[in-house]
């Protein structure tokens, strides 16, 4: 049965984004651990559980999107990254399921 209120080719999937705040220190403790950060993130991407990831520009913040299971596993895997671990993040992941956007390109 279609949903006669999404066109053709449309779909939504679920995504876990997860917004994080950099510590006072972090410009000073990132440059230390930024590959090792880098180099996960873009494994993660590779494997297709990161949708995206990045810093605001304001360096209050960065935004990451998560897909996978549980809004817990998306928080597991922000609790396993450098930037946590070393304080360039606090440890004040907020998560909030969305409903991503997506279409099929072949339309």
């Amino acid at each position: 049965m279609t949903n006669p209120e999404i066109p053709d080719g449309v779909a939504t999937e679920t995504v876990y984004a997860v917004e994080i705040s950099y510590s006072p220190e972090a410009k000073e403790r990132r440059p230390a651990v930024r590959h090792e950060h880098l180099t996960r993130v873009a494994r993660l991407l590779r494997e297709g559980k990161l949708v995206e990831a990045g810093g605001f520009l304001d360096f209050r913040s960065a935004l990451l999107i998560f897909r996978v299971g549980s809004e817990q596993e998306a928080i597991d895997l922000i609790r396993d990254d450098v930037y946590l671990r070393s304080g360039v993040w606090l440890d004040d992941p907020k998560v909030r399921t969305w409903a991503r956007v997506v279409v099929d390109a072949s339309r």
